[in-house]
């Protein structure tokens, strides 16, 4: 949801700075929302009635993000947006802050970690999958200041709650991540519940 916002910034020539009122009003306005996919089975994401999932993945979108996500205006509203959609239950989410602030009181939490080289190789994959290769050097750079930003933020900074499960994923497949994941959530669904 922050690449979306970061997308419309970066097509609409929005300057990335609190307190400016052009994207005030531009937050009030966006539509942003998740859609099935027919083809994949997967949800992608939408910005003012177009499919935007491939675009909000590039590496232009990834240099302005954390800039994004450090607005408190535009944590306000996005973090209202995710927890009307997880009102109900039923959902998984992932993000930077979802644990410790958007749903502190989630079931199941978990913190994914890999290491440093890891991430880059993953990203660069990612990247040439969708045509928009780039070389090791800018994602390292991308990634090492996301972080930085992230971590260091005022407002909901990235930390891993202190009731999640960390796992680092260094040597899984996404397969296997996906199979550890599963296997916590079903326990904990089959977990008996205490009687007081």
């Amino acid at each position: 949801m922050y690449r979306a916002v970061a997308l419309y910034c970066l097509s609409h020539n929005v300057r990335i700075v609190p307190d400016n009122p052009i994207l005030e009003a531009a937050l009030d306005q966006m539509r942003i929302e998740f859609r099935l996919n027919e083809e994949t089975g997967r949800r992608d994401m939408y910005l003012d009635g177009e499919n935007v999932e491939h675009e909000i993945r590039t590496l232009r979108v990834s240099e302005v993000v954390s800039e994004i996500a450090a607005i408190s205006s535009i944590r306000r509203k996005l973090v209202a947006m995710q927890r009307a959609m997880g009102a109900h239950g039923g959902v998984v989410m992932d993000g930077r802050d979802i644990g410790t602030v958007v749903f502190p009181n989630a079931d199941l939490k978990i913190f994914l970690t890999a290491s440093m080289d890891v991430r880059v190789m993953r990203r660069m994959s990612e990247l040439t999958r969708k045509g928009k290769p780039a070389t090791e050097e800018a994602v390292r750079e991308n990634i090492v200041h996301r972080d930085h930003i992230d971590s260091t933020r005022d407002d909901s900074p990235l930390r891993k709650a202190s009731d999640a499960f960390e796992i680092d994923t260094t040597h899984h497949s996404i397969d296997s991540q996906v199979a550890i994941v599963v296997a916590m959530a079903q326990r904990l669904i089959q977990q008996p519940e205490t009687q007081s």
